[in-house]
């Protein structure tokens, strides 16, 4: 039997075989194809949104009948959750850099990793078929007994999709964590690693424990429906708080699956624009543990109005007011980081400040939602939908919009040019603000969500929001139109164009097929700015011109 070392020699002179995309064993190549894929099913997402933004400009119906209004917000909430913002950053930017970042040579599962994209758009496709033949009309949370016993819908459609894409979420969760525990580069210990291979570490343990949860939950939907067997519906001795539990156990961890990728790629664009180590390292790699483990006990906070026992209530909302510990004590190292630091403003900075201060405010407002008084009043109120923005789009979506301006240059060896990047970044950042803060104010007053009609007084708050979320549309717009761009007519970029620290930008931009000719060796903590000369020699050859 071969010994460890002589197997380790034997994968590390595996020499580079031509393969096609759509049979690629490559990490790299496979994040490639989890990009398009899920940016298809973002234009999707927001060509629903567009829709239903235009109809509320007016107190009244104008546009679309109110059944197709309910498959509008529907069919924009089960895309954008389940087909782009899970998969977006583990998927994308987890498959691309995890192997490099700890330097390895792969997932320590490569067929796996391919079935993944496959199971995975399988689950869109089944999703698009859903749409194509009439859409859904349940909302993205499919709440029984309408979604299992009388939604005139392609239930079975989208939840069969939605079921098949979440054995994606598990073969990839699994080959993140058996990558990070057996594949790491000698001397790359588990607190010299890189903030963002935490969240990724964390973000599979939620995988591989709440995905089952989803998965047997809509299949259970699926059942009573074609079969009338009484689950959920009360009508044939259905409970339908049974499925607010498990849709919730699963949905409200899915919000961490979300953002904790998010909170690791902040930390290494915060680190390398301030030129230092972030403050607090070891907490910070904790407090990832510490909330995909706390965001297990706090689904109840969802069901304040169902019936749920106060004391019950009581319970989730103290564990709700507790998740936001580990969330907060990650702001305020990053702050702390960022305080007497070398900072730069490029492109990927300002996305990262953006996530800072309006995951602020979506966390702040989540703690609202978390009191129970207050809950009561603005339940199922556009305040719910403007926290939701604020933590999803306002947080996780900057956090991969930064991550890929980051890791852009070394993904395709193209600069994009900064002076539009930054542009981009400020439009997004007004446009997203006054989209979703009238929204607070909205909810506040009673207006509630999933209405297409609505009293005249809040006219003027919804015209805001309009005008704001064509703005938002115009800035991923310019994203899009100039990262496109420099694909063809971006300068090359160097291998480390920003001078930072880490094992990816060790390799060339774009990374040979298997990242590494030998193993390289670590011998240095994670962040460490304190002798830049490491760094320079790519950095100083113009790496950061505009372009």
């Amino acid at each position: 039997m071969e010994s460890g070392d002589t197997k380790r020699k034997h994968y590390l002179n595996i020499e580079n075989t031509p393969q096609s995309w759509l049979l690629t064993l490559d990490h790299k190549r496979i994040g490639i194809l989890y990009l398009v894929t899920i940016l298809l099913f973002f234009f999707l997402g927001g060509v629903a949104a567009v829709l239903f933004r235009l109809e509320l400009l007016t107190p009244d119906a104008h546009l679309v009948e109110h059944e197709t209004y309910n498959r509008l917000f529907t069919m924009h909430g089960v895309t954008m959750i389940f087909f782009f913002l899970i998969p977006s950053i583990p998927a994308v930017l987890g498959n691309f850099l995890l192997p490099i970042m700890i330097g390895a040579r792969d997932m320590a599962f490569p067929r796996i990793n391919l079935a993944s994209w496959y199971v995975f758009t399988a689950g869109g496709l089944f999703g698009l078929a859903a749409i194509v033949f009439g859409g859904v009309d349940t909302g993205w949370t499919f709440y029984t007994p309408y979604s299992s016993t009388y939604a005139n819908s392609n239930v079975i459609l989208a939840a069969l999709g939605i079921f098949i894409a979440g054995f994606a979420s598990i073969m990839t969760g699994l080959n993140f964590i058996v990558t990070i525990h057996k594949m790491r580069a000698p001397g790359l210990t588990w607190f010299r690693l890189p903030l963002f291979i935490w969240g990724q570490y964390a973000t599979a343990i939620i995988m591989i424990l709440g995905t089952p949860v989803i998965a047997i939950t809509v299949l259970l939907v699926g059942i009573e429906r074609l079969f009338g067997v009484g689950i959920f519906d009360p009508a044939i001795g259905g409970d339908p708080l049974l499925f607010q539990h498990l849709f919730w156990f699963y949905s409200h961890p899915a919000v961490y699956i979300m953002i904790l990728p998010g909170m690791g790629v902040i930390s290494e664009v915060i680190a390398c624009f301030s030129r230092k180590r972030i403050f607090g390292y070891h907490v910070v790699a904790f407090s990832s543990l510490a909330i995909a483990i706390l965001g297990f006990f706090v689904w109840g906070h969802h069901m304040f109005v169902s019936s749920q026992s106060m004391y019950a209530g009581m319970i989730f909302s103290i564990l709700s007011f507790l998740v936001a510990i580990p969330s907060a004590i990650k702001v305020f190292n990053w702050t702390a980081t960022l305080y007497k630091g070398s900072i730069s403003l490029d492109t990927p900075m300002l996305y990262a400040l953006g996530f800072i201060g309006l995951f602020t405010i979506g966390g702040l407002t989540g703690l609202f939602l978390a009191t129970m008084a207050i809950n009561i009043h603005v339940h199922d109120t556009y305040f719910v939908v403007a926290h939701f923005h604020y933590v999803m789009v306002g947080g996780m979506l900057m956090a991969f919009l930064g991550g890929i301006h980051f890791w852009w240059p070394k993904m395709f060896g193209r600069m994009y040019p900064e002076a539009w990047g930054r542009f981009a970044a400020i439009v997004i950042f007004v446009g997203f603000n006054l989209t979703f803060f009238p929204q607070f104010i909205l909810g506040y007053l009673g207006m509630p969500r999933r209405y297409h009609v609505y009293p005249e007084e809040f006219q003027v708050l919804n015209v805001m929001s309009t005008a704001g979320a064509s703005i938002l549309g115009a800035g991923y717009l310019m994203v899009f139109v100039y990262l496109v761009w420099s694909l063809f007519k971006g300068r090359r970029s160097v291998s480390n164009p920003w001078c930072a620290a880490g094992l990816e930008w060790r390799v060339s931009s774009p990374p040979p097929q298997h990242n590494f000719k030998k193993a390289p060796v670590v011998d240095r903590d994670a962040y460490d700015y304190t002798d830049e000369d490491v760094y320079k020699s790519d950095y100083d050859s113009g790496g950061t011109s505009d372009g």
